[in-house]
């Protein structure tokens, strides 16, 4: 069943916010006012806040996207209990982790899919094509099965666990060259009619709807923290970056909250589009990108998405290394969460500058370490269950006995 409680009336080029289209059909590929052969200037959802019913933010905590419906695009597509993930407070810092570990396709990505794919549910489209390096993905191939569409997923080389994954939901998955998906991707819509939910111009731009749906994750924050001094946001292409900081300067804009977190985003060391953007003071760049084995985030061109968050909000982007990340993701082990290796970025990122704040943070970890190069594939040595060899193996972990 069609959600039709949505306050959205149309769509806006973040280029020229001036610039404004109907809300539908949703705006694949950015702007085609303002963006230019070097530059690609997304557009966002616009809606009548007015509309917004009072007590949207008194409703009780719980799972789903459709509680938040009236600040989503219209949900067609139905959902798999998306959202409502936990802020677990570490000790001794004020840190509060947000897992998105624990959304149905282990990924922050199940919310922008439950409405990319409810965008491909309002047009009718056969199906959804998507170029991913796993998360993206898994979660699109997910929602569309749980829609009744069929899922092309071009990707690159991927960790085995996860290409089981993607083919575990029915989609077809067609693994090119990294730079052969953009191409492929655009040749799939033009001969299949299947809508595509990830990006296909030269700087990001990606889903027009899509990153609606990590609004709320700042509705979910504040409702249980309220507006935290800063935020870590491990950083790719910077869709769920400008996602948190819509959602809270949205809240700004109800009257419920006085100012919005600032937005720290937290790229590998290996590549950075955003800090050089931001550095040289571009809208958005391209950089040659080294070895990392954060290869959820690493990306060689960033997007004006994640610019804008990180200007509107006093924030900065921050470069973290293989070693930083390695050891945020052991020590967030130690604390009883698994995420990936790029979804440690956020806390990579937060020791950097931990000496600057002294009121509450979250750093968001994006999905689990089940999605990391090599998981599943080392098998153990069967110990011999002689007590003295165990108690020698015990002695080695600092277990006394």
């Amino acid at each position: 069943m069609v959600n039709d409680r949505s306050s959205a009336i149309g769509q806006r080029s973040l280029g020229d916010p001036g610039i404004r289209y109907p809300l539908w059909p949703p705006l694949t590929t950015g702007c085609p006012e303002t963006s230019t052969e070097t530059t690609s200037y997304p557009v966002e959802v616009d809606y009548d806040y007015d509309r917004v019913p009072p007590e949207l933010f008194q409703q009780p905590a719980g799972s789903g996207l459709d509680r938040w419906a009236p600040l989503l695009p219209p949900l067609h597509a139905p959902g798999l209990g998306e959202g409502g993930t936990p802020l677990i407070e570490l000790p001794g810092d004020g840190v509060h982790i947000k897992d998105e570990s624990r959304n149905p396709t282990w990924s922050h990505k199940d919310r922008l899919n439950r409405v990319a794919v409810s965008a491909a549910a309002g047009i009718g489209a056969p199906g959804i094509v998507v170029a991913s390096s796993g998360n993206h993905g898994a979660s699109a191939a997910a929602f569309a099965a749980r829609a009744g569409l069929r899922c092309i997923v071009l990707a690159s080389p991927a960790p085995p666990a996860v290409n089981t994954f993607l083919r575990s939901y029915g989609a077809v998955v067609l693994t090119v060259p990294t730079e052969a998906r953009w191409p492929l991707l655009r040749r799939i819509v033009a001969e299949t009619g299947f809508h595509p939910v990830s990006n296909s111009t030269t700087t990001h731009t990606g889903h027009a709807f899509g990153p609606e749906g990590y609004k709320t994750v700042a509705y979910e924050i504040f409702a249980e923290l309220g507006v935290p001094a800063a935020m870590f946001v491990p950083t790719g292409y910077g869709e769920l970056l400008f996602g948190v900081w819509k959602g809270f300067a949205e809240l700004v804009r109800l009257g419920l909250a006085a100012r919005t977190p600032r937005l720290f985003a937290c790229e590998p060391a290996a590549g950075g589009p955003l800090s050089r953007a931001i550095s040289q003071g571009l809208p958005a760049t391209s950089v040659e990108v080294g070895p990392t084995s954060a290869y959820g985030i690493s990306c060689a061109v960033g997007g004006y998405r994640a610019t804008v968050a990180v200007h509107e909000s006093a924030g900065r982007a921050l470069l973290v290394d293989d070693a930083e990340m390695a050891a945020a993701q052991r020590d967030l082990g130690r604390s009883g969460l698994w995420c990936e290796v790029s979804s440690a970025a956020g806390l990579a990122g937060f020791r950097q500058v931990r000496e600057e704040f002294d009121g509450p943070v979250v750093c968001v970890t994006t999905s689990s370490g089940f999605k990391d190069i090599g998981v599943g594939t080392e098998r153990p040595d069967v110990l011999d269950p002689e007590w003295d060899v165990v108690r020698r193996h015990l002695r080695n972990a600092d277990i006394h006995c």
